[in-house]
């Protein structure tokens, strides 16, 4: 069953048992009918403590998502990777994810759209260890080492395959250990299990705080962006498939509508207003490094929802250069996004 927005069965649930009751009813009554149930989505996400995923986290803790009228689920699966095999497999609607699965996706004849942004760059840092290359001059001294990404293609991987790739090196010079999550990562660099790390925040500011690495490549910032990538290179976002966009107009608008908010409340918040969110969780019992690595991306997170213009561009021709399996006369960029939701948004709510 499917309902004018493209809503299925299991979203709405019981709205549906109340609707079938209701319309046997005479239609002479005048007193108010009762509000519709609250749509059902189901939402994944690959790290959700990530500062990466920010945006989503205070429309979720300020009630933006329930404003517009969201009976969100999400659902934390670890990595992006999960996450997007969750959305594409059915298991959720809709993906908290990086942009730049939208067009490894079409490369398998999967379309999947983003249609809210929430970076404007991939918010990673490359960065060597002093204690495993005390004497590091340049990237070629990177060759035979190990270096610690998220995991496999994240904007993490992504940003330190590209800086590879301008120096003439291949990915298999090198060999990529996945370090996962914050406390993995820290211990995998100062044990000296990798000799290199490339990872978001708040991961990279405690390591550069603490002198355990040496930054080389930046992308948390939007001048760092352009100096590694060429150009903007949009990340974090929400994406979900063409068929369930097309199907549920109101809904992605709605979910837009709660991020755009969310951005919007970004541009002012102070460390105050972070801490008051957020869950303690979220702060990784350490409220002075999380405000550091807030301060160190802020320019990085998107201001209106919008994809930045020549983003796609950017994201596809880099994709290019180090994956055989996509070809840039092949992908469809104007099937990978859409500004229509993210636009309405920006006029709502003036961000």
């Amino acid at each position: 069953m499917t309902r004018a927005d493209g809503l299925t069965r299991r979203q709405w649930g019981g709205a549906g048992l109340w609707l079938g009751t209701s319309l046997a009813m005479p239609a002479l009554w005048a007193q108010p009918k009762p509000k519709l149930a609250r749509a059902r989505i189901v939402m994944a996400v690959g790290g959700k403590t990530s500062i990466s995923y920010l945006p989503l986290t205070i429309a979720e803790q300020l009630g933006y998502f329930k404003a517009e009228g969201l009976d969100l689920e999400i659902n934390d699966l670890g990595t992006g990777a999960r996450a997007a095999q969750a959305v594409v497999s059915g298991a959720a609607d809709v993906c908290s994810g990086t942009f730049i699965r939208t067009i490894e996706l079409q490369t398998k004849n999967q379309l999947f759209q983003a249609f809210v942004m929430q970076a404007r760059t991939p918010q990673a840092a490359l960065g060597v260890s002093v204690r495993n290359m005390p004497h590091y001059k340049a990237v070629l001294d990177l060759k035979g080492r190990k270096i610690g990404v998220e995991a496999l293609d994240t904007p993490s991987h992504l940003t330190a395959s590209l800086l590879l790739a301008r120096f003439d090196m291949k990915p298999s010079d090198v060999t990529f250990v996945e370090v996962g999550s914050t406390a993995n990562a820290v211990s995998a660099l100062r044990s000296g299990l990798i000799d290199a790390i490339s990872h978001s925040d708040p991961v990279m500011t405690m390591l550069e705080q603490k002198g355990d690495v040496k930054i080389i490549a930046d992308t948390r910032t939007l001048k760092g962006t352009i100096d590694v990538f060429g150009g903007p290179m949009p990340s974090a976002c929400l994406y979900s498939s063409g068929e369930f966009i097309g199907k549920n107009p109101s809904t992605c608008q709605a979910l837009a509508n709660a991020l755009v908010h969310a951005l919007k409340w970004l541009q002012t918040a102070g460390p105050g207003d972070i801490i008051k969110t957020l869950p303690d969780a979220y702060l990784l019992g350490d409220r002075a490094l999380y405000l550091a690595s807030f301060e160190q991306l802020r320019e990085s997170i998107s201001l209106d929802g919008l994809m930045p213009e020549n983003g796609p561009r950017t994201a596809l021709r880099t994709l290019a250069n180090f994956n055989p399996d996509i070809k840039v006369d092949k992908i469809d960029l104007s099937k990978t996004f859409t500004n229509t939701f993210a636009r309405r948004a920006k006029e709502r709510f003036n961000a």
